[in-house]
């Protein structure tokens, strides 16, 4: 697929780099020339320097080839105008991050409107995935397949876990738990692991069950999935503003300490249920005497990343509860790890993988039959995938069929019943199956055998 970006910031970078990965022909078009040919001398990239609203610019890139543009700068307006030339110069499929609140309300009239094929709002986007973790709070992130039937979740084993020294081609005799390891990560390194993996104390592991299984398998571990009652979040931006919106509905408590006294102000009117604190969040007295021990979960989500990795490692000195670190710029992503943050998030990375989501779908039409994609880290993919009718390898037991090895069957949906696949089972039409893989360019189910 030809795919224009516009916009080279943290999203579009991130975007541009990984549909290239993905195979994609990707031209990225932004104003800053330095941008550009950083992005472009590191990866086979093509760049354009200009406005990606002008007719011009968007032709001297390819607009008339092109399958996809996606706009993606840091003006809502420029971003629909964009999207608006590029359908009327090229007639292609057109994507836009739009972020104002004020828009939000008319995000399905811009999208119909516009004839745009996605409309993203990255702090929305944000919130709703935190949303998700703060439902099972063991996790560090949790991911959905099969129409939310399935769940990949992501759990640092903590210092003496049963899990610990725990082969896992021991672990369904030893806890009769019907999950799956599909991931491991341990010193940076992430790989799919085999049977005689022995899980150690930190790794990071990702977990494929049904929802009643995952719950299992945690209360087995010695984790309860406590319901979350109270939230205290730091920084009232809008991801602070969207998160408040969802969980306030579910009854539990939000407590919001923001700077601005003006924004203060703001979100009183907006969040009227919610407490709302004017005062420094790095404020340690501010925060002990707001209930910041006693609280079941905390969000850092100011616009710095430095006080954001502060005041959750303080939280996490006040005791055990639920920590959410929101990280915009910093790259150093082992050190981060490194400092058992829990969860933490990159909205810039949430906002690419709706995205490629999508292209993977037009891709589907394309010659690809991916149904969903996560990318659980940054070499290991989760795709989904149905069986279709009449394919050469079903009703042959898994131990038959020759999967390449960087690939791992990772769970089958059948109808209503949720299966975690070992050597007899069989593949049937109609199966919903999910993969994980550390190879890109898996697009159908034939590329995951030898």
């Amino acid at each position: 697929m030809k795919v224009l970006v516009i916009g080279c910031g943290k999203v579009g970078q991130t975007l541009a780099v990984v549909l290239c990965e993905d195979g994609n022909d990707v031209t990225v078009i932004d104003q800053q020339k330095r941008k550009m040919e950083n992005l472009c001398n590191q990866y086979d990239i093509i760049g354009v320097v200009g406005n990606g609203a002008s007719y011009e610019i968007q032709k001297e890139a390819g607009i008339e080839q092109a399958d996809l543009l996606i706009a993606v700068t840091g003006s809502d307006e420029l971003n629909l105008l964009s999207c608006l030339i590029a359908k009327k110069a090229g007639n292609c499929n057109t994507i836009a991050r739009v972020r104002k609140p004020e828009y939000n309300a008319q995000l399905e009239l811009i999208k119909e409107e516009l004839g745009l094929a996605m409309v993203i709002n990255q702090e929305l986007a944000a919130a709703e995935e935190i949303s998700r973790v703060l439902k099972f709070p063991s996790a560090i992130r949790v991911d959905t397949f099969a129409k939310s039937h399935v769940e990949i979740l992501k759990y640092r084993v903590p210092a003496n876990s049963v899990l610990v020294d725990l082969r896992l081609d021991e672990m369904q005799t030893k806890l009769k738990s019907n999950v799956l390891i599909c991931a491991a990560e341990r010193d940076g390194q992430v790989q799919i692991p085999k049977g005689d993996y022995k899980i150690q104390e930190k790794d990071v592991i990702s977990i494929v069950a049904s929802n009643r299984d995952a719950d299992a398998f945690f209360k087995k571990i010695g984790f309860t999935n406590a319901k979350i009652k109270d939230i205290m979040m730091v920084g009232g931006g809008e991801i602070a503003y969207y998160l408040a919106r969802i969980l306030l509905p579910l009854g539990i408590r939000v407590k919001i300490i923001e700077k601005s006294l003006s924004r203060c102000e703001a979100l009183c009117e907006l969040l009227p249920k919610a407490t709302i604190i004017n005062g420094d969040g790095t404020d340690k007295q501010l925060l002990v005497e707001e209930g910041a021990k006693q609280c079941d979960a905390f969000a850092a989500l100011t616009d710095f990343d430095e006080e954001n990795i502060l005041i959750s490692l303080y939280m996490k000195h006040l005791g055990n509860k639920k920590l959410i670190t929101k990280i915009n710029r910093i790259a150093f992503d082992e050190v981060v790890r490194e400092l058992d943050l829990d969860t933490v998030f990159y909205p810039k990375n949430i906002t690419a993988e709706h995205i490629v989501r999508y292209v993977r779908a037009m891709k589907r039409s394309m010659g690809s039959n991916v149904e969903t994609l996560h990318r659980l880290e940054n070499n290991v993919e989760a795709l989904e995938f149905v069986v279709e009718e009449g394919a050469a390898f079903t009703e042959i037991p898994l131990q038959n069929l020759n999967l390449k090895s960087s690939v791992l069957l990772a769970c089958i949906s059948r109808k209503r019943e949720i299966i975690i696949p070992r050597g007899n089972d069989v593949l049937k039409s109609g199966d919903t199956i999910i993969v994980v893989t550390t190879k890109a360019g898996v697009h159908s189910i034939s590329d995951i055998f030898a």
